[in-house]
């Protein structure tokens, strides 16, 4: 049975799998109804991803609320301004090697800024049309830990975060799961692998690979480079989503992988051969750029995600092949060097000031 989806609260709207998420909705579904993006716009956090979005359907369609879900009264006004049926939570604090130097905004956001959003929905959710409305939780897969060799998570796998990150994802996942057994709140959860694509703020593996290379920069690679990530492109992150929205069944939880496992020498080789071949250059040139650098605190070796459970249950699968989603990534950060130049400079909040009309 498909819900009918009308009034839809993006948090984290802004940022990297949030703006791709609401690109998805408008130009890949048949929804006809809102999307509310509240964001903090904090410095991953970019208005500039959306700017098309906002040209064509701003003001009608779509809206930007400037918000931090830790703030419950403004959550709150917003709830009942658009009359929210459905959330869509990806706000949080992402960057392991941030966590490991700073943990407390991660446990701030993560943990504190899901309790409110989830507490301002119980209060305006009623038991009536309780049907029809969605709290939907975005997770990782790093809440499982490390994999040993030959297996791979399942939603029935344990919990075993060794991050400040990952443990504030688990705690906010066990907050949504409470919340749906205790006061019967509509909710799923998505424990998702590495996502990698468009929009993406240069901290992350891939981006950072690939602007170091057009560069000619030092490509910092821990230990032996062979920790082992599945690599999902975000747009059929977005697919899976919402597949999700639509038919999940309230209270599960759904893994979303990519079906393949590369080590991170591996990546990094790839790109470095693939910018290589798009520029002319022999195919080894950009490898005398690795670095092998000091292994980070707490760094797990493997993650390998099964998602069986939602092709089989939702009809989901994937529909870019990670050498393809690779290709097409390289080619989108070289096609958008005025991006690219704002986010690492951080002009792009001035630009936005002077160019984006908020509402």
């Amino acid at each position: 049975m498909k819900r009918k989806l009308k009034n839809i609260l993006v948090t984290g709207g802004a940022g990297f799998i949030g703006s791709n998420f609401i690109h998805y909705i408008f130009n890949k579904t048949d929804f006809s109804g809102k999307i509310i993006n509240v964001d903090k716009l904090t410095y991953a956090g970019n208005l500039d991803n959306l700017v098309e979005i906002d040209d064509k359907y701003g003001g009608e369609r779509y809206f930007f609320e400037k918000a931090d879900i830790c703030d419950f009264d403004k959550i709150k006004k917003i709830f009942e301004k658009y009359n929210i049926d459905t959330v869509v939570n990806f706000a949080a604090e992402s960057h392991v090697d941030r966590s490991i130097f700073g943990p407390k905004e991660f446990l701030q956001t993560n943990v504190m800024g899901t309790f409110n959003v989830l507490d301002v929905a119980r209060k305006c959710w009623r038991e009536e049309g309780k049907e029809e409305k969605l709290f939907h939780h975005i997770s990782t897969d790093e809440v499982y830990g490390s994999a040993e060799e030959k297996k791979y998570f399942l939603e029935s796998t344990a919990y075993q975060p060794n991050s400040p990150y990952s443990a504030s994802k688990a705690s906010s996942d066990h907050l949504v799961r409470s919340y749906n057994k205790t006061y019967g709140l509509p909710a799923t959860i998505s424990n998702c692998s590495n996502n990698y694509g468009p929009y993406q703020f240069p901290e992350k593996l891939v981006p950072l690979m690939i602007l170091n290379i057009l560069d000619e920069k030092v490509l910092p690679v821990y230990s032996d480079g062979k920790n082992v990530r599945d690599w999902l492109y975000v747009e059929d992150h977005c697919s899976a989503i919402w597949k999700i929205l639509n038919q999940g069944k309230i209270g599960e939880t759904y893994n979303i992988g990519g079906d393949n496992e590369w080590e991170n020498i591996r990546l990094v080789h790839f790109l470095c051969e693939k910018i290589g071949q798009l520029r002319g250059r022999y195919k080894d040139y950009y490898k005398k750029l690795i670095t092998f650098v000091k292994d980070r605190p707490g760094h797990d070796r493997r993650y390998a995600i099964n998602c069986n459970k939602i092709k089989q249950e939702l009809g989901w699968k994937q529909e870019v092949d990670v050498e393809e989603g690779l290709e097409m990534t390289i080619k989108w950060y070289m096609n958008n060097p005025e991006w690219v130049e704002r986010v690492k400079s951080g002009e792009y909040k001035h630009w936005i000031k002077k160019n984006y009309k908020m509402r």
